[in-house]
């Protein structure tokens, strides 16, 4: 049985542990106010974008001298994986989740003959996969966000180091993965492919029933569709990056509130257990020490 010295300070360990954890919680969600807000103001003007670049890219389907970013190279063998996971920990299953739908991702690449390429945006991603997946790993970002929040800048050298890659030759096609906020309690593992261009937006779950009815509009464009095309490309991608780090943001901060409200609730029956332990010892204590005392005054 532990003395009462331990209980005590077994006790005070926890009430000091459920305090950095309670202050974690306020602060997470204090962020994920503004983070949520961020990610739902941007899904829109992210669909949008999709949709423009796929009303343009319907003009040029099977036409040779299409752009490589919306045809591709013409190859389809090596895949990019661009994995997008948090800096700091203490946030739940929120990277775990991510880390298991990009090993099931290699694994089924692997058994089709592909080869796979890992671009790792934020530390625990990189840190998960390089145990079993480190020659994979081609490059790693960390550091986005900071104090201000994901900023469009971030996500445009993100953009600028991914067609960097494909310009070289790199790779023949490229997906993200990230986590798609849903609440605070829920985030949804999402992949989505960049390059070659796909209109994955209309099967997106934030859109509304009827709004692909969009799609069949007719436009005239001025200049040709084929310039506008060109420079709408990396504009989307950009924005699709930007998308994806403004909802992994999000997830994560709903992860850690989560996490944490739920380590400072298991820390404060942690403390009632204790402390019930410690009041049942010491009157055990007492107890022992009155019937030696009473029994020493009888034989005298």
């Amino acid at each position: 049985m532990p003395s009462l010295k331990d209980l005590k300070n077994r006790i005070d360990s926890v009430k000091s542990t459920r305090k950095i954890t309670s202050a974690m919680k306020m602060v997470a969600a204090a962020k994920l106010r503004r983070s949520q807000e961020a990610a739902e103001a941007g899904r829109d003007y992210t669909l949008r974008m999709d949709r423009m670049v796929q009303s343009l890219a319907a003009s040029f389907a099977g036409v040779d001298g299409a752009p490589e970013l919306l045809a591709g190279n013409g190859a389809d063998q090596t895949h990019l994986l661009v994995v997008f996971t948090s800096d700091r920990g203490l946030c739940g299953g929120f990277n775990g989740s991510i880390v298991r739908e990009t090993r099931r991702r290699i694994a089924d690449l692997k058994s089709r003959g592909k080869t796979v390429k890992i671009l790792c945006v934020g530390r625990k991603g990189r840190d998960q996969l390089k145990g079993d997946h480190k020659s994979l790993i081609v490059d790693a970002v960390t550091g986005l966000g900071g104090k201000s929040g994901i900023q469009y800048a971030e996500a445009t050298q993100l953009r600028d180091k991914i067609t960097g890659m494909f310009e070289a030759g790199e790779f023949d096609v490229c997906s993200i993965l990230f986590n798609r906020f849903q609440s605070a309690m829920t985030q949804v593992v999402t992949l989505k492919q960049l390059i070659p261009f796909t209109a994955s937006a209309v099967n997106d779950p934030g859109v509304k029933a009827g709004d692909e009815g969009g799609l069949k509009a007719s436009y005239i464009f001025e200049p040709e569709e084929e310039e506008i095309l060109k420079a709408l490309l990396p504009k989307n991608l950009g924005v699709q990056v930007f998308q994806a780090l403004l909802e992994s943001a999000a997830s994560e901060h709903g992860a850690r509130m989560t996490a944490m409200d739920n380590a400072t609730r298991n820390a404060g029956e942690m403390i009632h257990n204790l402390t019930l332990t410690y009041n049942r010892t010491r009157q055990a204590y007492i107890t022992k020490e009155l019937i030696e005392i009473i029994s020493g005054a009888e034989a005298l």
